[in-house]
């Protein structure tokens, strides 16, 4: 039986993550780690599908036994990645991508060295502001939230192990393809 490989993706908001690691994931046939949270499930949201549901003081408890990979508490309702969740899949020797902000992946390096940390980011600030206002889903508030928080991000791109500058979605995929394929570091 092989040993799967983990492959942790992070970066600001408006770096490209989701929309390169929802092509990848299509195009390798990979499924995205089931994340757990304690908020409420949103119209259309199913249990074990989108993530697992559970209750604060379950979170809590879980926390306590060192049950997760990675957690954080955004906005009063906690996200994490269960260690049971991914150590079942790489037993399997599946090949599993976790997309988390960046303190997760450094949470993750942590508690599981051979993961392979993968940092998205534009290439420069501008092209950032861009792609945030280009959304049309967020206040003006809250778009320089996101910018703020982004120079906070940046600041973790060392402690990853490669770096891709999403200039170009297609080039990006390839990168990420490239890498999760060849298990370049």
């Amino acid at each position: 039986m092989s040993l799967g490989a983990l492959y942790v993706v992070s970066g600001p908001s408006g770096a490209g993550k989701s929309t390169v690691c929802k092509l990848v994931r299509e195009r390798l046939g990979i499924n995205l780690s089931i994340s757990a949270t304690s908020r409420k499930p949103r119209n259309g949201e199913q249990e074990g599908v989108d993530y697992f549901f559970i209750t604060a003081e379950e979170f809590e408890r879980k926390i306590k036994n060192d049950d997760f990979l990675e957690y954080a508490n955004v906005h009063g309702n906690y996200y994490g990645t269960l260690k049971s969740e991914v150590e079942e899949r790489l037993k399997r020797g599946e090949k599993v991508l976790l997309e988390i902000d960046v303190q997760g992946g450094v949470q993750v390096k942590d508690k599981f060295p051979e993961a392979n940390l993968i940092f998205f980011k534009t290439a420069n600030k501008e092209e950032l502001e861009k792609r945030l206002r280009g959304r049309n889903t967020d206040s003006e508030e809250v778009i320089q939230a996101r910018l703020k928080n982004s120079l906070k991000e940046l600041e973790y791109e060392s402690k990853y192990d490669r770096v891709i500058i999403n200039n170009e979605i297609e080039q990006a995929c390839n990168d990420l393809i490239s890498i999760i394929e060849n298990g370049v570091r």
